[in-house]
């Protein structure tokens, strides 16, 4: 994915589905390096993790 399509998804209220690593993730933010954003799985647990952003793909 690329840092426009990621600025996207975030300003965007419709629900985007995103994959990291084949794991549907929620965006929470891009980081302020403009290559990272942080991310949680969605479900219940609400563990974040920092990934690159050329590693989440758009379902």
């Amino acid at each position: 994915m690329d840092t426009n399509r990621l600025k996207q998804i975030l300003s965007s209220s419709a629900d985007i589905e995103v994959k990291y690593n084949g794991a549907s993730v929620w965006i929470d933010k891009l980081n302020e390096d403009g290559q990272t954003a942080t991310v949680h799985l969605r479900g219940p647990l609400e563990e974040r993790t920092i990934v690159e952003i050329n590693e989440l793909m758009e379902q």
